[in-house]
């Protein structure tokens, strides 16, 4: 007998999967007006680059039109999902997931030709918008950057987003 719980958490847990690798997508192909359809049109972007304060912003456009203007100068850059662990509290049918993301990001210097990594982590909020999920919250912190030498940041004391970790409190 299949339990109807898990069943629903499995299906869910694949669409906010999905939903993460059409955005590591829509930035590798560099498709920025598709992000308004990952996002809700309010949703609050924050990128905390560790330099200087925290930019925000709000929506898939203007996340689109900061990262298009940061990487224009690249003349390769993949963005790559290293990892993501996904809840659901109040369980799957409540339509609000979070996650914790650690990805990488490759790139190019199109003039110099050198080649950079950059290391970060998303904590991530997501409502289920009619039959799909989107991005309600993002936040984004930088981990580490290798250019020659390794600047290592270490993860965020108050990520602003609260992911559990996993178990049977974990609500999901």
């Amino acid at each position: 007998m299949v339990d109807e719980e898990l069943l629903a958490e499995a299906v869910h847990d694949t669409a906010v999967r999905r939903l993460q690798h059409a955005y590591a997508d829509v930035v590798n192909r560099r498709a920025w007006p598709e992000l308004d359809e990952l996002f809700l049109p309010d949703a609050e972007v924050v990128l905390d680059l560790r330099a200087g304060v925290p930019l925000r912003l709000v929506g898939g456009a203007a996340l689109g039109s900061f990262i298009g203007g940061a990487i224009e100068h690249f003349s390769f850059f993949e963005f790559v999902v290293l990892n993501a662990h996904v809840t659901f509290p109040g369980g799957p049918g409540a339509g609000r997931a979070l996650s914790r993301l650690f990805m990488c990001e490759i790139r190019q210097d199109a003039g110099s030709g050198r080649l950079t990594t950059a290391f970060g982590l998303y904590h991530d909020r997501y409502e289920l918008d009619g039959r799909r999920w989107r991005f309600a919250e993002r936040r984004y912190h930088s981990l580490a950057r290798h250019a020659g030498t390794l600047d290592v940041f270490g993860l965020p004391v108050d990520p602003g987003v609260a992911v559990p970790g996993t178990g049977p409190s974990a609500g999901g």
